[in-house]
Formats: structure tokens, sequence, C-alpha cells
């Protein structure tokens, strides 16, 4: 069985090592290198296996192997950035209880994408049909798949590491949006079921081969603006609204409260960790370390998030006569989630342009939401959903693959997947709210999740004199 998430690309290093001046003149090097990567080939399976059809073929299926590896680390890096982004810009008295989630989120993610999803969003030949596949329980490689004849660019367990790393961020933009007063242990049920069940059945319609994948003209999501950040951006609309905004967060003449995040400085730590694990989120994306298809997609991708923040920051300051960081760090992201469908197609100017309109709409989006009394507390609905949708959109907009059939493929693909996610989520949600209830109580809001939930606190030494000031304000 052959999974893959898009075509891979050969790595053009192969062509390199076999020009004669360059044999001539770097001998050494290749010889050093080849000790090197020898040390690598410790599994008796692989070398079992048919081997290579030449050394060149064997180092270019290695160095592929390495940059995928790599850009897996770093998408695993962007669980402690978005820890640190929804911890940062919530309450002190909520801190342990955001980390605890942030922490538990990429283990129960990675369990139930080996125990069901993997082989749910990538059934291959068990495919039952177009919409639903499923391969089997658990994962297990056989000695094939740990050779090219597997894919050109990654092992078996390298493709499943990379996804499940994926799977994990979608349930993380949800812990954010209903950040502050979900209970815990039914947060984390639901997050369980949804990287389990509702992620792998949309990913498999695109990136396992099924119907959006075989439209006459192929829905197209290059690393996941919709099939990763949309989906985790309907659920956590479908939670904020079924479980109601903050206390003291909305006046009853209308009037709208902010509420400070306590870490400003975690918040952009945060930020810019996860604008370095774009580089494997996108970068990894490519399925191989071929070096034209890599250096244009991370170009691609830090243009868009750098005018993503130009654009949130001119805007906010427009809007209230003040720069805000909150929202220059969110127009980071949202550059980021906009480019993430085409970073593989577009020009260096057209990522500019997407990424700049992510910055402005993020902004208009966080008002909007508030104006409607959907309580958001770090903006992951309007960064992943608002700019996933319109990142997918821009793919039939700009760039390589620009046109009406693809813009109404983007479309449908879209729809469909917001559909069956929200009414996933809204069918698991009003579940666990009739059953073991969604939300803790007022007077555990108020004291803080860190000592209702946990009986701990990130900042003792403060604590006491901080939820004594809230009692105070009754909120």
């Amino acid at each position: 069985m052959i999974v893959s998430k898009a075509v891979a690309r050969q790595c053009d290093l192969g062509c390199l090592l076999q020009q004669p001046s360059y044999k001539k003149k770097q001998t050494w090097i290749i010889a050093a290198m080849m000790l090197v990567l020898a040390g690598l080939a410790t599994s008796s399976a692989l070398a079992q296996a048919a081997e290579p059809s030449s050394p060149i073929d064997n180092l270019s299926f290695t160095i592929n192997n390495v940059w995928m590896m790599l850009s897996t680390a770093l998408v695993f890096i962007m669980h402690l950035g978005f820890a640190t982004v929804e911890s940062g810009l919530t309450r002190a008295k909520n801190t342990c209880n955001i980390l605890f989630k942030n922490t538990l989120i990429p283990a129960i993610g990675l369990l139930t994408y080996a125990f069901v999803g993997f082989n749910l969003m990538y059934p291959g030949d068990s495919a039952a049909n177009a919409y639903f596949g499923f391969a089997g329980w658990g994962v297990g490689a056989g000695a094939a798949d740990l050779t090219p004849a597997y894919n050109v660019g990654y092992t078996y367990w390298t493709d499943f590491l990379f996804q499940g790393m994926f799977a994990a961020t979608a349930a993380t933009i949800v812990s954010g949006a209903v950040a502050e007063r979900i209970k815990l242990l039914p947060f984390l049920a639901f997050a369980t079921l949804f990287v389990m069940i509702s992620y792998p059945i949309t990913g498999y319609w695109k990136w396992g081969g099924g119907w959006l994948h075989q439209l006459d003209t192929p829905f197209y999501d290059f690393a996941g603006s919709t099939l990763v950040h949309s989906v985790g951006g309907w659920g956590a609309l479908v939670g904020v609204i079924i479980l109601g905004p903050r206390l003291g967060k909305y006046a009853s003449d209308g009037g709208i409260n902010p509420i400070r995040g306590h870490n400003m400085p975690l918040a952009t730590i945060g930020v810019f960790l996860l604008w370095l694990g774009w580089f494997g989120f996108n970068g990894g994306s490519v399925l191989s370390a071929d070096p034209a298809a890599v250096s244009l997609v991370l170009a691609t991708t830090c243009l868009a998030a750098a005018a993503g923040a130009v654009g949130a920051a001119v805007t906010s300051q427009l809007i209230s006569g003040k720069p805000d960081l909150s929202m220059a760090l969110n127009g980071i992201l949202a550059g980021l989630v906009g480019i993430t469908a085409g970073a593989d197609q577009m020009a260096a100017g057209s990522a500019g342009i997407i990424g700049l309109i992510s910055g402005v709409l993020v902004v208009f989006s966080v008002l909007l939401f508030d104006k409607l009394r959907v309580d958001d507390p770090v903006g992951a609905i309007s960064v992943h959903l608002v700019c996933g949708i319109w990142g997918t959109l821009a793919v039939g907009i700009f760039g390589a693959m620009a046109g009406m059939q693809q813009f109404v493929s983007q479309l449908i693909g879209v729809v469909a997947i917001g559909l069956f996610t929200v009414a996933f989520c809204a069918a698991v949600f009003l579940a666990i709210r009739a059953t073991v209830g969604l939300r803790v109580s007022p007077e555990e809001e108020v004291e803080g999740l860190d000592l209702g939930e946990h009986d701990m606190a990130a900042y003792p030494d403060f604590q006491y004199t901080y939820i004594k000031s809230y009692h105070a304000r009754e909120i």
C-alpha cells in the first residue's frame, strides 16, 4: 500500500552527483557522506529488502527521508508554540489547565492516529468508496515499506509520524477558542474523537485519494489550509457557540469588556515557534528534499507571514489608533494559514498579496466575532477558519492553478468539509453537554481552572491576590 499526501518529487541531487567535474573534485566529500549516512541504515528489514538501483539512489532516498524527519520535528515544536500562545493570551489563573490540555493533545493525537486515524485517512486499496475507507486497526510496516518502493521521499514510519503531527494540530486549534471555561476531561474526550474520526475522514477525501481528489478539476490543498486549519476552526466555532462566552466578557447593555492576556512575551515566543514550525509544516509537505520545490515553499511561506504581520498591524492601527501586538501576532499566523493551501503554486508577489489580505481579514474577523458575542480568547476562529477558507479559495485566484474551474472545486471542498465537520463536532459537543456536562461552574471559572481542575497554580506567589481581585470584580 502506498500512502501519500501529494505527488512526491524526485530529489535533483542525483543529477548533480553524476556530473564528471563534481566527481573529480568532490570524491572525498561523497565518500565521507556515504560513511556517515551508512550508520542510519540500522533497520534489519531495510537491509533484507531489495537494494536501490545504485548508491546515488540510496543517497537521494536517505536525504529525502532525513528532511521529512526534520520536518516532523519542526511540526512537533509547533505544539509548544500553540501552548505558549494560548496561555499567554489568556489569564494567569488558567495557565496550568491550558498547558495540560496542550500536553495531552499531541499524546492523545498520536495514539489515536496510530490506532485508527492513519488507516482511516489512508486506506489505500481497502477504501470502500470515495467517501470512506479503512485499512484496519493499528500501524505496521513491511520490509518494502522501509525502502523507496513505498515512496521515493520517505519510509512508512516517517509518513505516519509526519501525518500524526498534523492530526494533533487540528485539535489544538479548538483548545484555544474554548479556553478558560471548558471542563478538562470532556474536552479531552472531544479531542480524542475529533482526531480519531472526523479529521481522518475529511482528510481522506483529498489526501487519501477520495472524492474531492477525484473531481474533474481536483480540489487542491497543499499543506492544509482547509484540511487542517479550517477543520480545526470549524470545531472551534461550534465549541464556542455551544459553550457560550466567558463570564464578564459581554455586558448586559451590549458592551464588550476586553479580557487581557496575562503574558504577551509568552504569546510572542509562541508565535515565533509556530513560524519556525511552519518551515516543516509547509516545507515537509513537498514530501521530499527537492531543492527547487522546498526553497520555493519556504520563501512563499515566509513572505506571506511577513505580509500578514504588516497587514494586521496597519489595520489595527487605523481602526484603534494604537498598534496592537496581539493583532500583529495573529497577522503572522493568518498569513501562514492563508498561504498553506497553495505555498507550492504561488509566485513571491502572489504570496505577499495572500498574506497581506489574511492580515487584514484577521483583524476585521476578530472584531466581527466579538460583535456577534462569539468569545474566542485567542482569535483561533479568525486565524484558522476565516484565513483557512481564504487561503484555500486563493488557490483558484492566484498562481499556477488559477481559474474558474479550480475556484469552483476549492469552494466545493470548503463547503463539504465544513458541513461534515460542523455536524460531527456539534453532535459530540451536544452529547457531552447532555451527559457529563461541558462547562465548569461559575465559581470555578471565577476562581480559575488551575485550582478547580488541577489544584495547582502556575504562579503560586501571585495567585491569591490575582483571584481575590477577580472576585472583587465579580467576573
